[in-house]
């Protein structure tokens, strides 16, 4: 199977009740206008062409998208001192950049501007069991992406990209929260890489035995895997009388 930025931090306990005075005012975030997302075809060059099990390949560009748009975290592999590193991330997609971040002190995606990365997103829909074990697999939906990673640096497009992301992670969320203020910016790297190289593989069905094997007296089938969201659980520090906001509520 086919198959930043830092890890997420954990929440950080806050003072109850009343907020501190913000040092520097927030800048408000100006409607996200997405490029026209392209019509053409998904890439063939040599880093995307499948050499085995072709026929699981996908050629629409809109598959790419649908595979980047179901998922919340990407792997994103890049090199720094010369030693290969993958790190999970939250993402986000305009059109046809894909955009990530992290702390401008992070080493990461700083060394790495400029240079060739590659990004991927996995998702697992179901163990496949088979009768032989050498025919087990899993059903799945998959893309990787191959670039090179570019530091956004114009205001408008940076904070276009962290609203992507946090769109990304939680619809409706960006607007249903304090924006960043100036140094909250200034202390956030925000990166892109193009969907112009990339490819898409998936999977889905029962087990392939070999044909002597289907009188086995063997179990053989899908066990799929289905991801839900549970009930919100409010923060115990929580202001009273705040709700649980519909896009979080209702999400499933």
């Amino acid at each position: 199977m086919d198959s930043s930025t830092a890890p997420l931090t954990p929440p950080i306990s806050a003072p109850p009740v009343s907020a501190p005075p913000i040092s520097a005012p927030p800048i408000s975030a100006p409607p996200i206008s997405a490029p026209p997302v392209s019509s053409t075809p998904l890439s063939s060059t040599a880093r995307t062409t499948l050499n085995r099990s072709k026929e699981r390949g996908r050629t629409d560009r809109a598959d790419l998208y649908a595979v980047l748009d179901a998922g919340l975290v990407c792997h994103l592999g890049l090199i720094v001192d010369g030693s290969p590193r993958v790190l999970p991330t939250a993402y986000g997609r305009i059109g046809d950049t894909l955009y990530v971040h992290g702390s401008t002190g992070a080493r990461s995606l700083r060394e790495a501007a400029g240079e060739e990365v590659c990004v991927t997103v996995t998702h697992l829909d179901g163990i496949v069991l088979a009768r032989s074990v050498v025919h087990h697999s899993v059903n799945y939906r998959s893309a990787v992406i191959y670039g090179t990673l570019r530091t956004v640096e114009d205001p408008g497009e940076r904070l276009a990209g962290l609203r992507a992301i946090t769109e990304q992670l939680a619809p409706g969320q960006w607007d249903s929260t304090r924006q960043p203020d100036r140094k909250e910016l200034a202390r956030t790297a925000v990166a892109a890489v193009s969907l112009a190289e990339a490819s898409v593989k998936t999977r889905q069905g029962p087990p392939s035995d070999e044909e002597e094997d289907y009188a086995l007296p063997y179990w053989a089938g899908v066990l799929p895997l289905v991801m839900s969201w549970g009930d919100p659980v409010s923060d115990p520090l929580l202001r009273s009388g705040v709700p649980v906001p519909g896009h979080v509520a209702n999400r499933r």
